[in-house]
């Protein structure tokens, strides 16, 4: 039984309340991956531990990339409906805990709870979304949602120093407890869903294996180079352990009877190129979003206000594109749009690596523009394609395998970035203004070559939105969500 009601898309439909909710839901996840910045100097004077809160954004991207993939397949077998609730509740209690924390090793394990609250938030939300609108009111949604990013990448940076400066940081996770209350009470009371209720034998120890193994491999990556040298006894024992129970991971899933992460996620090709393009895009835009400020702060002396706005025209490009590509796949196809956002991401890219020698802080802003309309082009068919390609009951696993890809993208990129940047300024005996642009000129193309990798991928895509001879224009759901 199909799932949609095409009664148009916005806030006055009758899934409007539910758009609504999953908004304030997505941008509890995004905010709060901005807001904590501006206000690490007021934190560390209050309760100290200089040294480690570089892991209050480790710890928290860390617990949510390794979630995402157990909640999106708990939100196949269990339902999207007490998933995403559970995701909140984790995130709200997380919050509520890290703005009484009295020390920086208890707000960073508080900032782990928020983070599994996120790692359910984000994934879920957006398979609701897919689970709710057809296919070609899919794109104008992944609009509104990734508009919750291009506002909060302005509103969290500035709540944040506001916050920071009126010496009130706490305000910074308190200030998610009414947003918290709010999403959850809407979703309680507008979206309802029957779920087949079967008998299921969740896979607990592949969990835990994929959990474990994932969190040592990320936290290599994230930390290498960084909190130790890429070649020391602790960087090679946390690859080598984590590689070892991703081997065990991988027999075990052979064997269980409902594998969290199925083999056929890889096995089919749509779904593993189009994971393949979301990792290029993690990416590009990590790289983007690390360095683009460093680069106009170090290099030109812009204030941090100033570099955040020329940031933001990434996120701006961004929903812009992806509100209006469903006019693109359904007249081209899914591969074809996917196509052109990727040149156009490279464009992007490209004007920012050869430009950057003489930079200037309206090019940077309009090649980060550039390059935010080809991401939109690129994430939003390449995501609804495979979600359309599968059944309710496996939609939650293929979005969460996206987002987990683009993820991977993410923590990859830091260490490959950083190691670039922190190659030319070992050469440069430290930061300065010059070895500020080197490092970031030499980040910029390392950039344009994932964005050219990722060509590869979008280009391997097959022509049809399924690995299978014809696809329904939709493909109906085996559970119902209705409105009242």
């Amino acid at each position: 039984m199909s799932t949609e009601i095409e009664d148009g898309v916005g806030f006055r439909s009758k899934r409007g309340p539910i758009l609504i909710a999953l908004m304030l839901a997505t941008g509890l996840v995004a905010i709060d991956a901005t807001i904590v910045a501006t206000a690490v100097p007021s934190i560390v004077e209050d309760i100290g531990g200089f040294s480690s809160f570089p892991w209050l954004f480790s710890a928290y991207l860390l617990a949510q990339a390794v979630s995402v993939p157990v909640y999106a397949k708990l939100s196949d077998v269990l339902g999207r409906k007490p998933i995403i609730l559970a995701g909140i509740g984790l995130f709200l209690l997380g919050s509520i805990l890290c703005g009484l924390a009295w020390s920086m090793p208890a707000l960073i394990a508080f900032r782990v709870l928020q983070g599994l609250g996120a790692g359910a938030v984000q994934p879920v939300a957006i398979t609701i979304a897919g689970d709710i609108y057809t296919l070609a009111e899919r794109a104008k949604v992944q609009g509104y949602l990734a508009s919750v990013w291009a506002v909060s990448s302005v509103v969290g940076p500035t709540l944040g120093g506001v916050f920071a400066s009126l010496e009130i940081w706490r305000w910074i996770f308190f200030i998610n407890i009414p947003l918290c209350i709010l999403a959850g009470w809407v979703l309680v009371r507008t979206f309802h869903e029957n779920v087949d209720r079967t008998n299921h034998r969740i896979d607990y120890l592949g969990a835990a294996l994929l959990t474990t193994a994932l969190s040592l491999l990320i936290l290599g990556a994230l930390e290498g180079g960084q909190a130790w040298a890429w070649n020391s006894p602790i960087s090679i024992g946390v690859f080598v352990v984590g590689a070892v129970l991703f081997s065990a991971f991988l027999l075990v899933e052979r064997k269980a009877a409902e594998p969290v992460l199925p083999p056929w996620v890889v096995s089919r090709r749509l779904l593993a190129t189009t994971a393949l393009v979301a990792f290029g895009i993690g990416a590009v835009m990590l790289g983007l979003t690390t360095y683009v400020p460093t680069f106009l702060e170090g290099a030109l002396s812009t204030s941090p206000l100033l570099a955040g706005l020329a940031l933001a025209a990434l996120t701006l490009g961004w929903p812009i594109s992806a509100s209006q590509a469903g006019r693109f796949y359904l007249r081209i196809g899914f591969r074809n749009t996917a196509i052109i956002g990727i040149f156009i991401t490279v464009a992007g890219t490209g004007i920012l690596a050869l430009t950057a020698s003489s930079p200037s802080v309206l090019l940077v802003a309009a090649a980060c523009f550039v390059v935010g309309l080809g991401l939109g082009l690129v994430a939003t068919p390449s995501l609804i394609a495979a979600q359309t390609s599968v059944e309710w009951n496996e939609r939650g696993v293929v979005t969460g395998t996206n987002l987990f890809a683009r993820s991977i993208g993410s923590s990859i990129g830091v260490a490959v970035f950083g190691a670039v940047a922190n190659a030319i300024y070992a050469s440069s005996g430290g930061p300065n203004p010059q070895s500020t642009g080197a490092a970031s000129t030499a980040v910029f193309f390392a950039v344009l070559v994932s964005a050219a990798l990722t060509v590869v991928a979008v280009l391997a895509m097959p022509r049809e939105a399924s690995d299978h001879d014809s696809v329904p224009a939709d493909i109906g759901a085996k559970a119902t969500q209705s409105e009242r």
